[in-house]
Order: C-alpha cells, then sequence, then structure tokens
C-alpha cells in the first residue's frame, strides 16, 4: 500500500511574505511559486522546486493536507500535484473527501467535543472579556469548533498567553500561538484522530507527517516518522521525540526540506 502523508501547510509547506525567512543575497533567493490568493491580492508562496517535489509525493503517496485553517480558508489554497482525496480541516474537526466534509466523522466528532470539554461560548465569553483590545485585531471563531484572535505581536502581553494557556487547560482546551493568531482549541479536536481515520480507510501502513505547531504534536507523535522545521513552536520548545526529525532549516527552505524527506521516505517504503 502507498505511505500516508499528512502534513500541515502554513509555516510547514506553505508561507506568507512575511515568513519566507529569505535571508540570503537577493540574487541568491529561489524563485517562488504562489499557491494562495486572498481578496485579490497574492498571499503563500513556496518555492518552484518545493512544487515538483510535491507533484512527485502526490504520485508516491496518500498525500493529506492537514490544516488548523477552517474549509473556506482551505479551499483558496490552490496547491501543485494531484488533487488529493482527503484533508483535513479545521485541526481535525472536518475530514473532506473530494472537497466535501464528511458528515459522518463531523458528528463523531462533536459529540467528543461536548462529552470532554468545556463549551466554546465559554471560552469565547473568556477571550472577549480578558483579550485588551489595544493588541487584538479581531476575534474569530472557526467552524463553530473552536476560537482564535488575530493581535499585534509587539504589543502583545506574554503572561497573558501564558495565563490564558492555565484557564484553557483546565478546562479541556489548549492554546497555540503562531504568528499573528492565538489559537484556543479543544483538547479531543486533534489533526491525529483524522490521520487515523484516512489511513484506516485507504489501508496505509506507513504514515508520515510534518509540522511545525504545538497543535502539530499529536499528529507527528501519531506518524510512523515526522519532521518539523527549524522555527515554530515546535523548535522554540525543542520538542522531540525518537521518530521526529528536527531540521535545521527556517523558513521556505524549511518546507523544500521537508518534502524531499517525505518524498524519500514515501518512495521507500521505508523511513529515510
Amino acid at each position: 500500500m502507498p505511505a500516508l502523508v499528512a502534513s500541515d501547510l502554513d509555516r510547514t509547506l506553505i508561507y506568507s511574505s512575511a515568513a519566507l525567512a529569505l535571508t540570503m543575497p537577493d540574487a541568491r533567493a529561489p524563485r517562488l511559486l504562489c499557491v494562495e490568493v486572498h481578496e485579490s491580492k497574492p498571499l503563500s508562496y513556496m518555492t518552484e522546486t518545493a512544487a515538483r517535489l510535491l507533484t512527485d509525493l502526490g504520485d508516491a503517496a496518500v498525500f493529506v493536507p492537514t490544516t488548523t485553517r477552517t474549509r473556506k480558508q482551505y479551499q483558496r489554497i490552490n496547491l501543485p500535484g494531484p488533487e488529493p482525496t482527503y484533508a483535513i480541516c479545521a485541526n481535525g474537526g472536518h475530514l473532506l473527501v473530494d472537497g466535501v466534509s464528511d458528515p459522518d466523522w463531523h458528528a463523531q466528532v462533536a459529540a467528543r467535543l461536548a462529552d470532554q470539554c468545556a463549551p466554546l461560548a465559554e471560552v469565547q465569553e473568556h477571550l472577549l472579556r480578558t483579550a485588551d483590545p489595544v493588541w487584538v485585531r479581531k476575534h474569530r471563531v472557526a467552524d463553530d469548533l473552536f476560537a482564535y484572535l488575530v493581535v499585534e505581536r509587539e504589543l502583545l502581553h506574554e503572561d497573558w498567553v501564558k495565563e490564558l494557556a492555565v484557564w484553557a487547560e483546565n478546562r479541556g482546551w489548549t492554546v497555540s500561538l503562531q504568528g499573528r493568531k492565538i489559537y484556543a482549541v479543544p483538547k479531543p479536536l486533534t489533526k491525529s484522530a483524522a490521520m487515523r481515520e484516512v489511513a484506516r480507510r485507504t489501508g496505509a501502513d506507513l504514515t508520515l507527517a510534518a509540522g511545525d505547531s504545538l497543535l502539530d504534536a499529536d499528529l507527528l507523535l501519531a506518524a510512523d516518522q515526522g519532521w518539523r522545521p527549524g522555527h515554530g513552536e515546535l523548535a522554540d520548545t525543542g520538542f522531540t521525540a525518537p521518530a521526529i526529525r528536527a531540521l535545521p532549516e527556517r523558513g521556505v527552505l524549511a518546507g523544500e526540506r521537508i518534502l524531499r524527506e517525505l518524498l524519500a521516505a514515501a518512495g521507500s517504503g521505508r523511513f529515510a
């Protein structure tokens, strides 16, 4: 059976202009391919080399885009390569099959959240009451599953994030700070559960994963082999495990390296 590759997207395979980390001389910068347009403006990129690698990976494995983005946010991404049969959105809350959310999977997730953690409304009210309007730009709810804030990082009080994490932990939720977004996500809402479901449906006996944030930790630990870049929450906290490879590359070149590793592992049918 082909390997299953479940990879995070933002700051793992695709990068905003602010996250590219093009530290080399301009003349040596890689050629970039725009893979997302939002409100008529280019938003996310990968290197042209990464685009070729992803196309090859789509032919060699069951590639499953795995993201915390909502379905609407995911669907504006135009990845190179074969159209994925499966995609995981909303941190595992939606399992897309040929672009359509599987209703049975979503119902299972909703039942699990209702049974195991505090309701979204309680978390949303806490965020609205305690977050300082000085540094909050937007309050958002994603697919009625979790909440996040868009903030001004230079004005954000880090102690507030730590206090929020403790408050959320006691209610069965977790907190993740990614770029300009602070996510509050129910603990039972995981990418790993959705990845296991795709593995069950496809019969894949080798699972490979990549990601950069704390919301990807469960995905990497659940896979047979995982990779993380040299940037992001996982790198900042020194996150590691025996089957997880910490790569040194940062920014868009990390996405290229991750795809090389995934393709080598998927093509050989074993760990790279």
